[in-house]
């Protein structure tokens, strides 16, 4: 099975792109923050300037960790039910679940290797720009330099490999557990039940979150801005629990919006409620970076616009401390939309292309193709406002304790325009995605895509 692992990966290279790129980022992300442990212990660095150092390393480094893990397992997840119809193959000609376990985590651990390896050069000169940017703002010395060493290299390689197998080894039991019957099946049909287990720890995030909130309003609520050490928690975990949630929240969303899309867009909204309901799974996984994405920009923006409103309310000057909270905080934005962005794209971009059988036949059925990329654009639509709104719920865990806390308003402080703006790139990212990956399939003629 490690030869057949092996030989997979070189005959089906484009099919591992998705994961391929999540561990990449994921290593890039997570080497470049842990070299400020390095700088700090290399660079004789003490005081202010030290624990600052160590603050970007273990906040932004530690919740970056927490959604690398969480995107290498959906798109692992998702590349092995996109082979459900090859593992009931295996399965059928005798393959037992140990074996298919094997060839699945030889497959992750060696995509994890080359990932982490080819991103050392990349995270070296963002942790440069990491340290750059706190020269600039005087939170460092200028004379400290950059230092890439054992810590950051150990977390990068170490962490990327050990998440990207067990993640592979959580996806590989599913798989091996799963009967031949119930695996053709689900290739077939592209739907898959939610086990226990992901439901059980959905509700543990959300508690999680629920709790950080109570804590930032009562605990926490006269400390001042140490609050956003619970709140800016809150709105990450919350979005976690909600895109574990997602196969169900789209299934529901599908049934919702049968009716009015049937009658409002006729065929188009016919074949999108049908091809929806019959890829619950897939558009869970793709529903899952908006969800992200939105959840924890909104949540943290307006969080620091709470912020910056407290301190002219009070006719304070921001301390050093402050300033690093706030850079911190944009730092988190800056990675958290750059990766969910990136996330996004890869899972729309390999879930279409897998979707190349299924557009040929409904062409082949009668449907043109305009009416295929209405259908795509409307489950984008679909995804992009499920998305938005589940990323908006997930915020509120940050935004009212926060505020309640601040400035005994549960009404959020800052624009709506920061609200519309990440709505708007949601959108963009979504669609333009979704159909440009569809419109470059719909070039292949018909007859050729069942060969």
């Amino acid at each position: 099975m490690t030869a057949l692992a092996l030989r997979s990966l070189r005959r089906r290279a484009g099919a591992f792109l998705a994961s391929f790129l999540s561990m990449f980022l994921g290593a890039t992300i997570l080497m470049a923050f842990a070299s400020m442990l390095d700088t700090a212990v290399d660079g004789d660095v003490s005081g202010p300037a030290r624990e600052t150092l160590i603050m970007m390393a273990s906040v932004v480094g530690g919740w970056g960790l927490l959604l690398v893990v969480f995107a290498v397992t959906s798109t692992l997840t998702l590349s092995v039910r996109q082979r459900a119809a090859e593992m009931a193959l295996l399965k059928s000609v005798g393959a037992t679940p140990g074996q298919l376990a094997r060839m699945i985590v030889g497959e992750a651990a060696g995509i994890a290797v080359v990932a982490a390896l080819l991103a050392v050069p990349p995270a070296i000169l963002t942790g440069r720009a990491l340290l750059g940017m706190l020269h600039r703002t005087h939170q460092v010395p200028a004379a400290v330099g950059h230092s890439f060493g054992p810590i950051a290299l150990s977390m990068g390689l170490g962490i990327t490999f050990v998440s990207a197998t067990a993640a592979a080894l959580i996806t590989a039991r599913r798989a091996g557990r799963v009967r031949v019957t119930e695996s053709l099946m689900e290739a077939s049909t592209g739907t898959a039940r939610m086990s226990r287990k992901r439901v059980v720890f959905a509700g543990l995030f959300l508690a999680l979150a629920a709790d950080l909130a109570v804590l930032t309003v009562t605990v926490m609520r006269d400390e001042g801005s140490q609050a956003m050490a619970t709140a800016g928690q809150a709105d990450i975990l919350a979005a976690i629990g909600l895109a574990l949630l997602s196969p169900l929240i789209m299934r529901r969303v599908t049934a919702l919006l049968a009716a009015p899309l049937r009658s409002l867009f006729g065929v188009t909204g016919d074949l999108a409620v049908t091809t929806m309901g019959r890829r619950a799974g897939a558009m869970a996984a793709a529903v899952t970076p908006v969800i992200l994405f939105t959840g924890t920009a909104v949540g943290t923006l307006f969080m620091q616009a709470t912020e910056n409103a407290a301190m002219d309310a009070g006719g304070l000057v921001k301390t050093a401390e402050q300033k690093s909270i706030e850079t911190l905080n944009l730092v988190v934005i800056g990675m958290v939309v750059l990766f969910t962005a990136i996330m996004l794209v890869n899972t729309l971009v390999a879930a279409t292309a897998h979707r190349r059988r299924e557009f040929g036949q409904t062409r082949l059925a009668g449907a043109t193709p305009g009416q295929v990329l209405g259908t795509v654009t409307l489950e984008a639509v679909v995804l992009t406002v499920t998305g938005v709104l589940c990323g908006t719920v997930a915020s509120v865990f940050t935004i009212v304790p926060y505020g309640l806390a601040r400035m005994d308003s549960a009404t959020p402080d800052g624009s709506v325009w920061t609200y519309l703006g990440v709505v708007a790139l949601a959108a963009v990212l979504t669609g333009v995605t979704a159909w440009g990956a569809a419109r470059r399939t719909l070039r292949t003629p018909a007859i050729e895509t069942l060969r």
